[in-house]
C-alpha cells in the first residue's frame, strides 16, 4: 500500500502520450506491482462480497491505483479517462486507445494464437524485405492474408517495399491488392505517402489501382499531408506533376482546409510557379490561406527574395543581358506532363542534323557566357510579380483588415522589408496605404523596420512619399524614433558583407548620417528614448566594440602595408646607383645610358620609389589618427586608398624596372628572360590583385554613388 501520493516523475520518465505506450505500460505496472496495487486493475473476475473494512481498503486501493494512472498520462490521454472511476476499466480504455496495433492478420482476431502463423508472417516480411519475391509468393499462396498483416512495427509488407525502394516487389505487390487494402495506414501514412518522397514509377502502380490514394492523408495523424503534397515537399515535382491532374481540384479550394494553399507554398519555395499559378487564377483566396505549416502563399513569397529582381543583383553586363530578353506574358498554364510515353521525346532529341548541331554550339555558347541562366532568372523574376500582382488584386484588395489579418498580409509585408523586396512593399500599400502606418509588435512601421534591419532599398522608398516628414517623427513602444533606430548595430548577416571592421563602421556611419540629415527633424536629433538616450550616445554605446575592431583593422593593414613599402624604397634607393651595366670608368655615366630600355629603367625605378615612399607616409597618418567615430567616413578611407594605390604603383613600375633590367643584361638569350620575368611576375601580381580588390571596395564605398537612391519618384 502506498501511504502518500507520488508526482508522475516517480512513476514513468515521460506522461503517456500515442507514441510511448509500451514504455509507459511497463513502467505504470512495475509500480503498482510494487505498491500492491495491480491487482485491483487486472481482476477479471467479480470478487466475492468482502466485509466492511475491507470495502474500504479495495476502496482506497483502487483511487491510489486510478490516481497514480491518471498522474502517469499527458493531456490527450487523461481526457480520455477523466470521467472513469474504475482503475480497471481505465486501463483498459488506455490500451484500447493508445496500445499500437502488433503484426496480426486481419483475417482472424484470434490468429496471433496460431504459432504456425505467426511463423510464416515473420518468413514473409524476412523476404520482402530481402526482395526475395519467391518465398514472398509462395508464403501468400498458402496465406493470402498475409498481405494485409502488420510487422511489429505496424507496417504492412508494402510499406516495407516501398520504403526500401523496392519497384518491382511494390509492383508485384500492388497486383495482387485490392483497392481498399492500399489504403491501409502507418500512423496515418498510407504506402502512397512514402512512394511520393521515392520513384514516379511506385506512385503510378499505386495510383493506378486506386484512384482515391491521391486524397487519403487529410488527417491529423498526416500531418495534414495527402501524398501530393508530401511530394511538393520533398522537391519530386515529376511525381506532383503527374498527381496534379488526377486531384480533384474542389478539395483544394481553400474552404475545404489547408491543402490547396499548401501546395502553393511549396511551389513557390522550389520556385515552380506553373501548379501555383494555375491554383491561384482558380481560387485567388489561397492567396491568404494558411496552409499545414501555419504560413500563408503571399507570406512564403515575401521570404524568397531570390525570386524578385531587387533580390538578384546583376553585374553592369549581366544587367545589360537581362535588360535585352523579353518574356512573353504567362497564359493559363499546362500543368499537366507527358509522363506516359517520354521516350517519344528523347527520341526526337536523338535526331541530330546539321541545324540540331548549330543548336547546340548556341545553346552551349550560352551557357558559357551565362545567358541561359540569365534568362531563367528573368522568367522567374517575370512570373513572380505577375503572381504577385494577381494575389494582390483579386486576393487582398477584396478583403477586410481582418482577414488580411488572419491571412499573415501584414506579417508579410514586414517580412519582404526585411528580405528586402521593394516590390512586394510598393505592391501592397499601393493597394492598401495604410500599411505605411500599420506597426509590427515593437511598434515600428516599414521604414522604422528597414533601418533596423538595414535594407537601404526598402529605405529609399520614403523619398517617394508625401507624408515623409509625418511618418519621421514617430516613435517605437521603446520611445526609439528612426534615428535611435540607425544608432543601434546592423544585423550580423549585413555586416559579414561587408570586408573589415573599418568598412563596417563607415556603412553604419553613413546611415546614421543619412537618417539624421534627410529625415528625421531637428526636435527628433536630441529626442530621448525610454532609457533616456540620445540617438549618437546610442550609437557610441553599441557600436563601442566595431569601432575599437575598426581601428585595430585600419593599423594592422597600414603596419603591414608600411613594411612592403619601405622594403619597396630600399630596393628601388640602391637600384638608382647602382644601375645596369654598371658606369663607364672614365666618364663615370652608365654604360647603357643611350639604350632606350636604360631610360624606361631609370624613370620607373623614380617613380617606384617616390610612390612607395608617398605610401609609407600615408600609412603613417594611419597610424596616428585620432580614430574618431566621423574619421571612418572619409578621412580614413582617404588615407587608405592614397596608402593602396601608391603602394600598388610602386610595386607595379618595380617589376618594370626589374624586367627592363633583365632585358639590358640578357637581350640576347630571351629563353632565360622570359621564363625569368614570368615567375617573378606570380608572386606580385597576386599581392597586387589582392590589394586591388580591397582598394576597389574602399573607393566605391567612399565616394561612389551610395546606397541610397534619392531619386525615388514619388509613388505614393
Amino acid at each position: 500500500m502506498v501511504e502518500g501520493l507520488v508526482p508522475a516523475g516517480a512513476i514513468v520518465v515521460d506522461v503517456l502520450s500515442k507514441d510511448n505506450y509500451e514504455h509507459w505500460s511497463a513502467l505504470v505496472k512495475n509500480y503498482l506491482l510494487a505498491q500492491d496495487l495491480w491487482d485491483v486493475v487486472e481482476a477479471t473476475a467479480e470478487p466475492p462480497v468482502p466485509e466492511e473494512a475491507d470495502q474500504l481498503i479495495g476502496r482506497k486501493k483502487t483511487a491510489a491505483a486510478l490516481h497514480a494512472i491518471q498522474i502517469s498520462c499527458g493531456p490527450d490521454a487523461f481526457s480520455v479517462i477523466k470521467e472513469i472511476s474504475s482503475s480497471k476499466i481505465a486501463w483498459d480504455i488506455l490500451a484500447q486507445t493508445f496500445k499500437p496495433q502488433r503484426w496480426r492478420s486481419v483475417q482472424s482476431a484470434n490468429s496471433s494464437n496460431n504459432p504456425d502463423e505467426n511463423n510464416d508472417l515473420r518468413r514473409f516480411f524476412a523476404a520482402v524485405k530481402i526482395g526475395d519475391w519467391e518465398e514472398t509468393n509462395n508464403i501468400l499462396r498458402g496465406n493470402p492474408n498475409a498481405i494485409r498483416a502488420r510487422s511489429s512495427t505496424g507496417e504492412t509488407a508494402l510499406h516495407i517495399a516501398t520504403k526500401l525502394g523496392d519497384e518491382n516487389m511494390v509492383e508485384k505487390l500492388v497486383d495482387l491488392m485490392t483497392a481498399e487494402d492500399l489504403e491501409i495506414q502507418d500512423f496515418g501514412w498510407t504506402a502512397l505517402h512514402l512512394a511520393a518522397r521515392l520513384s514516379l514509377k511506385m506512385v503510378k502502380c499505386m495510383v493506378g489501382r486506386n484512384m482515391n490514394l491521391n486524397l487519403l492523408g487529410m488527417v491529423e495523424e498526416s500531418h495534414g499531408l495527402t501524398p501530393i503534397l508530401f511530394a511538393a515537399k520533398n522537391d519530386l515535382w515529376d511525381i506532383v506533376h503527374y498527381l496534379y491532374p488526377l486531384t480533384p481540384i474542389e478539395d483544394l479550394m481553400p474552404e475545404n482546409g489547408p491543402y490547396g494553399a499548401g501546395l502553393v507554398c511549396f511551389c513557390f519555395y522550389a520556385k515552380q510557379f506553373d501548379i501555383a499559378l494555375d491554383l491561384l487564377q482558380r481560387y485567388p483566396r489561397l492567396a491568404i490561406t494558411k496552409g499545414p505549416t501555419g504560413e500563408s502563399p503571399i507570406f512564403v513569397l515575401a521570404d524568397i527574395p531570390s525570386v524578385f529582381p531587387s533580390g538578384t543583383p546583376l553585374k553592369f553586363w549581366q544587367r545589360w543581358i537581362y535588360d535585352c530578353i523579353h518574356i512573353q506574358p504567362p497564359a493559363i498554364p499546362d500543368v499537366s506532363v507527358n509522363v506516359q510515353n517520354p521516350e517519344i521525346e528523347l527520341g526526337s532529341q536523338r535526331n541530330i542534323s546539321f541545324s540540331g548541331l548549330l543548336q547546340g554550339l548556341s545553346s552551349t555558347l550560352h551557357n558559357l557566357l551565362g545567358i541561359n541562366h540569365i534568362c531563367e532568372m528573368k522568367l522567374i523574376h517575370d512570373r513572380s510579380l505577375y503572381i504577385l500582382d494577381h494575389m494582390v488584386n483579386k486576393a487582398v484588395k477584396d478583403v477586410d483588415i481582418q482577414e488580411r489579418e488572419d491571412g499573415l498580409v501584414y506579417e508579410a509585408v514586414f517580412q519582404a522589408v526585411r528580405r528586402g523586396i521593394i516590390e512586394f512593399v510598393i505592391r501592397l500599400c499601393k493597394v492598401d496605404p495604410d500599411v505605411l502606418w500599420r506597426n509590427n509588435s515593437m511598434g515600428r512601421n516599414i521604414f522604422h523596420y528597414s533601418i533596423e534591419c538595414r535594407q537601404e532599398k526598402v529605405y529609399s522608398l520614403i523619398y517617394g512619399v508625401r507624408q515623409r516628414n509625418l511618418i519621421s517623427t514617430f516613435s517605437d513602444a521603446f520611445g526609439n524614433d528612426m534615428l535611435h533606430l540607425a544608432g543601434m548595430l546592423s544585423p550580423t548577416e549585413k555586416l559579414d558583407r561587408i570586408s573589415g571592421a573599418a568598412l563596417q563602421m563607415q556603412r553604419e556611419r553613413q546611415w546614421f548620417k543619412e537618417v539624421k540629415s534627410t529625415v528625421v527633424l531637428p526636435s527628433g536629433v536630441r529626442a530621448f528614448n525610454k532609457e533616456g538616450k540620445r540617438p549618437h550616445e546610442l550609437f557610441t554605446q553599441n557600436h563601442k566594440k566595431l569601432k575599437e575592431e575598426g581601428e585595430k583593422w585600419m593599423k594592422d593593414a597600414a603596419t603591414s602595408c608600411t613594411v612592403v613599402g619601405a622594403l619597396t624604397i630600399t630596393i628601388m634607393f640602391a637600384a638608382a646607383f647602382t644601375v645596369p651595366g654598371g658606369n663607364n670608368g672614365g666618364t663615370g655615366f652608365p654604360i647603357f645610358l643611350h639604350k632606350k630600355m636604360f631610360m624606361v629603367f631609370i624613370v620607373s625605378d623614380a617613380i617606384s620609389l617616390f610612390s612607395s615612399i608617398t605610401s609609407v607616409l600615408m600609412f603613417l597618418g594611419i597610424l596616428t589618427s585620432r580614430y574618431a567615430e566621423d574619421d571612418f567616413l572619409k578621412s580614413l578611407p582617404t588615407k587608405m586608398i592614397i596608402g593602396l594605390s601608391t603602394l600598388l604603383i610602386s610595386i607595379a613600375t618595380m617589376m618594370v624596372a626589374f624586367c627592363s633590367a633583365l632585358i639590358l643584361m640578357l637581350h640576347e638569350r630571351l629563353q632565360i628572360v622570359i621564363p625569368i620575368i614570368f615567375l617573378a611576375s606570380i608572386p606580385v601580381a597576386l599581392f597586387i590583385g589582392m590589394q586591388f580588390a580591397l582598394l576597389r571596395e574602399i573607393f566605391i564605398s567612399t565616394y561612389g554613388g551610395g546606397i541610397f537612391d534619392k531619386k525615388v519618384k514619388r509613388w505614393i
